[in-house]
């Protein structure tokens, strides 16, 4: 297990505090108003649901096979949506961004590239990492520009990769993309010009 990857990473637009679940009551708010359509599970459909979206990202923190965050504005708390690292391999200095959801107010907003740089930087200038991953249904057109504008490299498609929705019974073909730590200071400097433009 890569030490301390579980904290508080705080910028100027989001903070991104380890998921708990005091957060699950803002969360389920702004999961309301959310494009659930192309992601893996709609976890906003019913409070039970969400309930156990919430308890299953908190259990999987706990055996220390994902990292979950929740994703705040930095000024007044509220919850935006959420975030986390996964498939955690730091034998290979290497792990994957992903599960990353906000709220469609937030949109267009900073708090995306905020937050990816938040936790890239975290990736690789704290915890030695080599290599971050991000994979998205091939489908979400989306998911796949915003990748491309880190810029994160595509490196193809993983053809009926997993079963996703509620029922999982829709065949999802996933997107592959990854930062490796020679791109880091290219891509962090792009992703701080532009939060710059956004202020």
């Amino acid at each position: 297990m890569y030490e301390n990857i579980s904290l508080t990473l705080a910028g100027r637009a989001v903070r991104l505090e380890p998921l708990a679940s005091s957060h699950e009551e803002g969360l389920y708010r702004a999961a309301q108003d959310m494009d659930w359509s192309l992601m893996p599970m709609d976890p906003s459909a019913d409070p039970g649901q969400f309930r156990a979206w919430l308890e299953d990202a908190l259990e999987q923190g706990t055996r220390d096979e994902h990292v979950p965050f929740a994703v705040l504005a930095a000024d007044t708390g509220t919850p935006l949506g959420s975030t986390r690292y996964l498939s955690l391999r730091p034998e290979h200095r290497g792990l994957e961004i992903g599960w990353t959801w906000l709220t469609r107010p937030a949109w267009s907003t900073g708090a995306n590239v905020e937050a990816k740089l938040l936790l890239l930087e975290h990736a690789f200038e704290r915890l030695g990492c080599m290599r971050v991953e991000f994979k998205t249904d091939a489908s979400n057109q989306r998911s796949r520009r915003a990748l491309a504008a880190l810029p994160a490299q595509f490196e193809g498609v993983f053809r009926k990769h997993m079963l996703a929705g509620n029922d999982q019974e829709r065949l999802r073909d996933s997107a592959w993309y990854a930062i490796v730590d020679d791109d880091w200071p290219a891509v962090k400097a792009n992703l701080e010009s532009r939060l710059k433009a956004k202020t």
